[in-house]
């Protein structure tokens, strides 16, 4: 099965600052760019951090008013992060407010990759690199949704093909496959009980889709079999041992 990559859906021409370009500058980078964030990068291409709005917001809060009497403690800065966000305070450059090390992903990655990162790590873009970590492009959280665009009728194309087809080996017609704004429901009767979870999980991993409604029936249950029992032999095998 083929899985939407990161570079069809990457920015090629991505707006850089470098370890020394001023604190004015990014901002201004951001507000002419309609921006939130870009990666830091050296001379030679490879990124050593990104720099988002809310490193700025950071770098304001900590610094404060000049002019105001002390709101902090001193062994504030001993707390967790407390040296980091004290550096930020009095930082003017974009190397010294950045966040390190940059979180990226390669072209090839898939879009579900990608989307996984960031969920993980809690990042709205990610720099996106080459065999050497150059930088190549950048993707963002709206590139990432731009698969849940996808027409019905193409995914359910795709789901007859590769699961019902190349997967299950059955007649394109021997599950009735509807999708509606995403969601798959499938339909019909299956040989064994161990092939429905395959069906349903391959599904599932289609670009698009949004949830799969499983409406299957089964001739034969072989879910009290052991895999090396000779019934269980057969297609759906190896599928289930990767679920």
């Amino acid at each position: 099965m083929k899985h939407s990559k990161v570079g069809t859906v990457m920015t090629s021409n991505v707006v850089t600052a470098t370890y020394d370009t001023p604190f004015k500058e990014v901002t201004q980078l951001l507000d002419r760019h309609r921006i939130s964030g870009l990666p830091v990068v050296e001379p030679d291409g490879h990124v050593i951090g990104v720099l988002s709005e809310t490193d700025l917001m950071i770098r304001q809060v900590e610094a404060g008013d000049p002019h105001a009497p002390p709101r902090t403690i001193p062994w504030r800065k001993l707390l967790p992060g407390g040296r980091k966000r004290a550096v930020k305070a009095h930082a003017r450059i974009a190397g010294l407010l950045m966040s390190q090390p940059a979180l990226t992903v390669y072209a090839d990655d898939t879009i579900a990759e990608a989307a996984r990162t960031m969920a993980r790590h809690r990042v709205e873009r990610l720099p996106v690199v080459d065999d050497e970590d150059r930088l190549v492009g950048i993707v963002t959280r709206r590139d990432l949704l731009q698969v849940f665009l996808r027409p019905d009728d193409e995914m359910r194309r795709e789901v007859v093909k590769e699961v019902l087809v190349n997967t299950l080996w059955l007649a394109p017609r021997t599950v009735d496959v509807e999708v509606l704004d995403g969601v798959v429901t499938l339909r019909g009767q299956l040989e064994r009980r161990s092939e429905i979870p395959v069906a349903v999980r391959m599904a599932q991993q289609i670009d698009g889709v949004v949830a799969v409604v499983d409406k299957l029936t089964y001739r034969f249950d072989d879910s009290h079999l052991r895999p090396s029992d000779e019934a269980l032999k057969g297609v759906a095998d190896d599928w289930l041992r990767k679920l």
